[in-house]
């Protein structure tokens, strides 16, 4: 699970290089954003709002995969 906590504070001190992006699984955008200086800085503040949601849609998914992948190994047993 990811920490909310632990990506507002790579928002905070590494958001210049989109560490935050990058800790959330949000590869493609954290390349676009490192390349275009988080899109002339507007990007970094758009984030502060988006952050909490992109880390709860992270867990999400590792969730959604955890849950599938448990189904897959209880069918299997049957």
């Amino acid at each position: 699970m990811k920490s909310k906590l632990v990506a507002f504070l790579l928002w905070f001190f590494l958001g210049w290089l989109s560490m935050h992006r990058f800790y959330v699984g949000k590869i493609g955008s954290g390349i676009l954003y490192l390349l275009t200086g988080q899109l002339l800085g507007i990007g970094w503040i758009v984030d502060l709002f988006l952050l909490g949601g992109m880390v709860d849609n992270c867990n999400n998914k590792k969730e959604i995969k955890d849950l599938k992948r448990e189904v897959k190994i209880t069918q299997a047993m049957q």
